[in-house]
């Protein structure tokens, strides 16, 4: 008898051990806050059990006006509480959905070094740059004070040192950096050199996600731009969209992920980039865009299961495919990650093999509701991919047009 009655303890403890355990894990799944349409009270779509555990969140939620906001604690079945979260209420949005290809034009906040160089000298090989303490990716702001817009403004005040130190203000990783470079004689042409690289400008196709016509903000990429030697985010100094052809793919493989290609029409820029974040690259548009209106899922109303992606693979009008939501993450530190999505389509899985680089952007739609964007594509499985909420662009493209104004 003892032996059954300690064999039952023994268990007590290890269910009461899981349970912990598994509420722990739902604690760090969930945000700390939710957008919450206007007289909704805060339901989770992938998690229909977890409900609110007191009736006074309810009626916050029918009496809250947008802008405003309120705790609710979340739990098991009404039962078991699990976290407090803050409800933010907002208002329903609907924007045009778009997945046209969009071509990108970007100059850079500065000079970024993209690669070394060593320089031969009378003396022997030398590289000033690194010698100074450069790394690649590094943002030249300014030398002695002058302002580096371009390649051009690197290579004058170098000149015009004419062999003497020349300071560095640098932008590394966001934090500025101060640095001394020494000049050396190039042996075969006397010029003056630093032994580096620099980059100015970026040029590139991506996906049009959204566009706000009423407010006149667009939305796309789902992703930032940044330099394809370094990997780095471009700080962005001014920029522009404008429209492209798709002339072709080059499909993907396990191992090699493919792209689309693409060229500028030629035709005048259909809008202006004001912010090259991690979310994606957005700005105002000089024109109203063609698209199909849609209701803005909140990140809660995402599931997994069936939805479609918007996307252009030929000249530019864009065509819908079958896909699956395998995974969504409310809580994912990587807001790229929210989701992780499989092209099922036959069509395009047998044109390009899934997804391919320039598809980042292409609008993700479930239940006729805009719910993200695709934005990387899973290199060693090209029918998988990571998706981003709408809502979260929906937010910086906000952002974006208060700046504007």
């Amino acid at each position: 008898m003892l032996t059954f009655l300690r064999r039952c303890l023994t268990c007590a403890v290890c269910i009461a051990a899981l349970a912990l355990g598994g509420l722990t894990y739902l604690y760090t799944q969930l945000p700390d806050s939710f957008m919450v349409p206007r007289g909704q009270s805060l339901a989770l779509a992938q998690m229909p059990w977890l409900v609110p555990l007191e009736p006074s969140g309810a009626a916050a939620a029918k009496v809250t006006p947008a802008g405003g906001s309120y705790n609710v604690t979340l739990s098991v079945l009404g039962k078991i509480p699990v976290k407090t979260v803050r409800a933010v209420v907002v208002d329903r949005r609907s924007v045009t959905v778009c997945g046209t290809p969009f071509g990108i034009k970007m100059f850079a906040n500065g000079a970024m070094v993209v690669a070394f160089t060593d320089i031969r000298t009378a003396s022997g090989s030398a590289n000033p740059a690194k010698a100074a303490g450069l790394k690649l990716g590094d943002v030249i702001v300014s030398i002695d004070g002058r302002a580096t817009v371009d390649n051009d403004d690197v290579s004058e005040a170098i000149q015009a040192a004419d062999g003497r130190p020349v300071q560095l203000s640098v932008d590394r990783d966001g934090q500025t950096v101060s640095l001394s470079l020494q000049p050396v004689q190039d042996a075969d042409t006397g010029a003056w050199r630093a032994g580096m690289w620099v980059r100015d400008s970026s040029a590139g196709i991506g996906t049009l996600t959204f566009v706000d016509n009423a407010s006149g903000v667009y939305g796309g990429l789902g992703h930032s731009i940044s330099d394809a030697d370094t990997g780095r985010s471009i700080a962005l100094l001014s920029g522009e969209v404008a429209p492209v052809t798709i002339t072709g793919y080059v499909a993907g493989d396990a191992g090699a992920p493919g792209e689309l290609k693409g060229r500028f029409t030629g035709e005048a820029a259909m809008g202006d980039i004001l912010v090259n974040g991690n979310t994606g690259v957005y700005g105002t548009i000089r024109r109203v865009l063609e698209g199909q209106d849609m209701v803005v899922a909140q990140a809660q109303e995402v599931l997994e299961g069936p939805a479609r992606i918007l996307t252009t693979i030929d000249g530019d009008e864009p065509a819908w495919y079958d896909a699956v939501i395998e995974q969504v993450s409310l809580n994912e530190e990587d807001p790229n990650r929210n989701m992780v999505i499989r092209i099922t389509d036959p069509a395009l899985l047998a044109a390009t093999g899934g997804i391919v680089q320039g598809m980042s952007g292409s609008p993700i739609v479930q239940n006729d509701r805009l719910v993200g964007a695709v934005t990387h594509v899973l290199v060693n499985d090209p029918t998988r991919g990571f998706g981003i909420f709408a809502e979260t662009m929906l937010s910086t493209a906000d952002a974006a047009a208060q700046k504007a104004a």
